[in-house]
């Protein structure tokens, strides 16, 4: 309830008046709720609840997430019991996937943890080299260098994969911003919490336990691919959940630029050079037409006739750009029905005391 003033005589009294009562929504499955969530630019963690309640109202058994970033939508939609494919340019986040969403079964066990924590020193020794004063300890860098030769000696590849993802998710805890575009001395962001006293490799036994947790089987057989979206092989889904990154109104919507230790550490930097006149050692921007106002709405045209066979759920912000009447128009090229959801949400991005808010709307634009 909320307070009102009134004045009577000399007292001020308070007189309660209702809220405005909210929809009450449909509660998601359990399951949903079990998945690990990641400090991640533009994550929908915290809008999951709403998204269920759109997707539940539509029908559809069969579901593809192609900007899977963080794979909680697709996790949330396995949990709905339905067959997904999510796919992700990145590797790292498309490896989250491979754990968390194709995987229905397979778990780190001891013999797999006792392998992975081997104190046998690493062969190679590129990341304490090459981040010695850029991100994390000594040790921390040490731990890296072996823990990521130790995952290749794992055969199945979906354990594989979870240690990747608990590994991602360690480095993420272990960063105070989340983010790997500050380096140096970074006393000033210690705020005192849990996950800036712990080592990498304490981070990284919790997160196992917590991955190996997240493991179900949802009856149906899921899928993670590393693509780009028009480079997907085509498959017959009846519903595409799309979350494209957005036109910035500077250059911050580069997810390369804020995680490219993790993609980097997802492969060991094969085949992805550093930038050695970057204090972070940054690699490569990878290019996606979505993010330049002279490429995003060809893009976006290009991308529902791609899906137009099936219902397309489209997940967008007031401070993006194509706007959404724009997106509408464009959708409509495709589709014969279009219906927008909206919710007011504010991001945070960050723990520490100036974190970065942003108040917005978020859009569920729904083609059929």
């Amino acid at each position: 309830m909320t307070q009102a003033l009134k004045i009577r005589s000399n007292v001020v009294t308070l007189k309660a008046t209702p809220k405005k009562p909210q929809p009450v929504l449909p509660a998601m499955p359990e399951r949903a709720g079990r998945y690990p969530e990641l400090r991640y630019m533009g994550s929908k963690t915290r809008l999951l609840p709403w998204i269920h309640s759109v997707l539940d109202g539509l029908d559809f058994e069969s579901a593809m997430d192609p900007f899977s970033g963080t794979g909680c939508v697709s996790y949330m939609m396995k949990a709905m019991d339905r067959r997904v494919i999510a796919s992700d340019f990145l590797n790292f986040t498309s490896t989250v996937a491979r754990a968390t969403i194709e995987n229905n079964s397979t778990h780190l066990d001891g013999k797999a943890i006792a392998r992975l924590i081997d104190p046998t020193p690493a062969t190679h020794h590129f990341i304490e080299k090459t981040f010695n004063g850029v991100f994390y300890t000594r040790p921390d860098l040490q731990f890296l260098d072996r823990v990521s030769g130790n995952i290749g000696q794992l055969q199945d590849p979906h354990q594989q994969a979870l240690a990747y993802a608990a590994l991602f998710r360690s480095c993420l805890k272990r960063q105070p911003r989340g983010v790997f575009t500050i380096s140096g001395d970074l006393s000033h962001y210690d705020d005192g919490r849990r996950d800036l006293r712990l080592s990498l490799e304490e981070h990284f036994l919790e997160q196992i336990e917590i991955y190996n947790a997240a493991v179900f089987d949802n009856g149906r057989k899921n899928q993670a691919l590393r693509s780009d979206l028009f480079e997907l092989p085509r498959r017959k889904v009846d519903l595409v959940y799309l979350d494209p990154p957005y036109v910035p109104r500077a250059d911050d919507n580069c997810y390369v630029k804020r995680y490219h230790f993790l993609e980097g550490l997802s492969c060991y930097w094969q085949g992805l050079p550093i930038d050695e006149k970057t204090k972070v050692k940054k690699i490569a921007k990878r290019y996606t037409p979505f993010s330049y106002r002279r490429t995003a709405i060809d893009a976006f045209d290009r991308m529902f006739a791609r899906f137009a066979k099936s219902q397309i759920v489209l997940s967008y912000s007031s401070n993006g750009f194509p706007d959404l009447d724009q997106l509408e128009t464009l959708m409509r090229k495709h589709k014969s029905s279009v219906r927008v959801f909206e919710k007011p949400h504010r991001y945070h991005f960050g723990t520490h005391g100036g974190v970065e808010r942003a108040a917005v709307t978020e859009y569920l634009i729904v083609g059929h």
